[in-house]
């Protein structure tokens, strides 16, 4: 692969010394060297491949990194890197110890705002706009917000509050690509057509005629008023009414429009709005005709695309749980899915294909999930919120005050739940154990393999109440689920080894504890130690019963948990003690007081010592005299 231009780029700076006409060579060979990089490492790839034109004309006319660039989401700055000194870097994409797949303050001075997340580039550009203008610093800002993104409502609250501020230095670029992960929903174009072409619209149209025809001059008064509010709902004027100067669409792969636009635009002051309208995977011919299967593969051959594998790789704890809400909609017609936009990600597209009456993917607004789940269940209906734990988060209040606080009967369904390996601190759902648990009428189910999740999502629907149920990236131990919907005794672990000693007649041991996936380690470093392990199951309620009996008989306890040791499983256990009165050591192993980086999920976990080997060692550690 020829990179003649692209290995004279280690800066900006560089860029600039370009002819404008060299700028397509260079973006050909940019396009070229992040397939290839991808296809290597694993990655985003149809985003990436969509902004290399964006990316050079952004850096050929901004003075990066004195103009601040903010990117939303971050899964399409791959060229921004390599245009930023990172090209080597590529190499060790998204692995341990090396370049994270989004931006990050601490990895470059030219990633103004660490993204990950959707929707918040605006309102961080925002506020870097207002700190240069209080300041007195002449500083150009540019929040990159994909069309999918922009169906969020942070997005709209910062056009709001930016739109009332003539004096602050703000370019917002709209990159209109018709995709975000998932096919779009609520995309700004769609919202339009739907909007001029809605029943609605139509309705009050053929009742205003109806009225209005029996007076003429009033009817072709209200005619020419209904023409002037069709121009008011285009994005041009909802823009300006907003108080951005709108600009556009323009093509965001031809640099001849993008220069000179950008470079016009770069001239002018207060709140702009750029529309440009790009095209997932370009110049790839596999990843524009199937954007979403090329969003985020694995490594591949770029000659040949994705294939499938030879031999069926074990079930996911995410197809588990799309077989098992197929399987429980055939048998409950009040159950209704809900994804905001992550349908591939969280196992719904047959789903979707099945019962297409029951499925809502609301975009990207995991608030109004969480609180449409509310109301659906207000009703009568059984709602399946399907959301990432790292996603959960953006809902939180909905889930206290729209939801549990009314202990209405939904039901969430935590993928990711644990260390999330590539994607890194910003994706992990390493949190939502103790953010939940707090949370009065909440029921929190951590299945320690395939058949469990099953097990579990059954038990929890069952359960007339909020409740959720979370599991990790990937498959487990490959448990194949039962084919029927059967459930479990609500707050009950079960006891999977018990090593029977006594000592002399007295308390002796150590009893483990495991909640979810990491039960297998945990049953394995038992069998080395003579120890008893136990499935807890259940978070909360807690299995009071059960902690009390181990802690009668064991010398110490030991809790085993992905999740965040402050406030998790483990606390729920010394909770649980000392509200009994009981003074037991009790060793709490799980994931730090800090954000653990990009790397193998597997290789992560054996670091922070919560493989077998690495549960073993710390019980020797702590608990020398009572192991074998």
């Amino acid at each position: 692969m020829a990179t003649d231009l692209l290995d004279r780029i280690d800066s900006p700076a560089d860029l600039k010394k370009l002819d404008r006409c060299q700028l397509p060579a260079l973006a050909d060979e940019l396009r070229a060297f992040v397939l290839e990089s991808v296809s290597r490492t694993g990655g985003h790839l149809s985003s990436n491949l969509g902004t290399v034109e964006l990316t050079l004309a952004l850096h050929y006319v901004f003075d990066t990194p004195h103009d601040r660039i903010v990117w939303d989401v971050g899964h399409q700055t791959y060229p921004h890197k390599i245009l930023t000194g990172r090209r080597a870097g590529m190499a060790m994409l998204r692995q341990m110890g090396g370049m994270s797949g989004f931006p990050r303050r601490s990895e470059s001075e030219y990633d103004a705002f660490g993204t990950a997340h959707s929707s918040t580039s605006i309102s961080a550009a925002l506020g870097m706009a207002v700190a240069a203008r209080n300041a007195g610093i002449q500083r150009k800002h540019i929040a990159v917000i994909g069309d999918g993104a922009m169906s969020a409502g942070m997005a709209f609250e910062a056009l709001n509050n930016g739109g009332v501020m003539p004096d602050v230095d703000l370019l917002v670029i709209l990159n209109d690509n018709d995709m975000s992960i998932s096919p779009p929903v609520g995309a700004l174009n769609r919202y339009l057509a739907r909007l001029m072409s809605g029943r609605f619209y139509a309705a009050a149209r053929n009742v205003g005629k109806a009225v209005l025809s029996h007076v003429p001059p009033v009817f072709e008064l209200a005619r020419r008023i209904e023409e002037h509010a069709k121009g008011m709902v285009t994005p041009a004027t909802m823009f300006e009414e907003l108080g951005f100067n709108y600009v556009g669409p323009i093509d965001g792969h031809d640099l001849d429009s993008l220069i000179p636009t950008l470079q016009n635009m770069r001239k002018l002051s207060g709140p702009r709005f750029l529309h440009v309208v790009t095209r997932k995977g370009q110049g790839y011919k596999l990843a524009e005709a199937d954007p979403v299967l090329y969003h985020g593969p694995g490594k591949f051959d770029p000659a040949v695309g994705i294939s499938k594998p030879s031999t069926p790789p074990k079930k996911t704890f995410t197809q588990v749980f799309g077989d098992w809400l197929c399987d429980m909609a055939a048998a409950d017609s009040r159950l209704v899915g809900i994804t905001p936009a992550m349908r591939e990600g969280s196992g719904l597209v047959e789903f979707e294909q099945r019962f297409p009456g029951r499925y809502f993917d609301v975009g990207i607004a995991e608030q109004h999930a969480v609180t449409f789940a509310a109301g659906l269940a207000c009703e009568g209906l059984k709602p399946v919120v399907a959301i990432y734990s790292t996603f959960l988060q953006r809902g939180y209040d909905q889930l206290i005050h729209d939801v549990a606080l009314q202990n209405l009967d939904v039901t969430f369904a935590l993928d990711r739940a644990g260390l999330v390996g590539a994607d890194g601190a910003t994706h992990a759902g390493n949190y939502d154990i103790a953010f939940v648990r707090c949370v009065p009428n909440m029921v929190v189910a951590t299945p320690s393999d395939e058949a469990e999740c099953r097990l579990l999502l059954s038990t929890c629907y069952a359960h007339p109440g909020p409740a959720t149920v979370r599991y990790p990236r990937g498959a487990g131990r490959g448990a194949a689920p039962a084919a029927g919907l059967d459930t479990v005794p609500l707050g009950k672990g079960v006891v999977r080894r018990d090593s029977g000693r006594t000592g002399d007649g007295g308390p002796s041991g150590i009893a483990i504890l495991a909640f979810g996936t990491l039960a297998v380690p945990a049953l394995k470093a038992g069998e080395a130690l003579d120890a008893t392990v136990v499935d807890m199951r259940f978070v909360k309620p807690i299995d009071r019963e059960l902690i009390l009996d181990l802690a009668s008989r064991h010398a110490a306890l030991v809790t085993v948990e992905e999740g965040s040791v402050m406030g998790g499983a483990g606390s729920a256990v010394c909770e649980t003690l000392n509200d009994a009165g009981v003074t037991l050591p009790v060793l709490q192993l799980g994931l730090p007081d800090r954000f653990i980086d990009h790397g193998d999920q597997a290789a992560l976990l054996a670091g922070l010592g919560l493989d077998a080997a690495g549960i073993e060692r710390s019980i020797r550690a702590r608990f020398p005299d009572w192991v074998s």
